[in-house]
């Protein structure tokens, strides 16, 4: 894993510039909520934890 240089989290920072996006008519503020959406569903799939099967037997 590569160390992060700066001390700025970039993580942070994406959502900093998603947040000083003004949409300019109401497709574009549409637009940028399905986006930020999008990422919250990608990120659920993402961390999702999956069920183990605890007794499945050993072949």
């Amino acid at each position: 894993m590569t160390k992060n240089k700066s001390a700025v989290d970039k993580n942070l920072q994406n959502v900093v510039d998603d947040l000083e996006q003004e949409p300019v008519n109401a497709h574009h503020a549409n637009q940028l909520q399905r986006q930020t959406e999008d990422r919250r569903h990608q990120d659920n799939l993402n961390h999702k934890k999956h069920e183990t099967d605890l007794n499945h037997p050993l072949s």
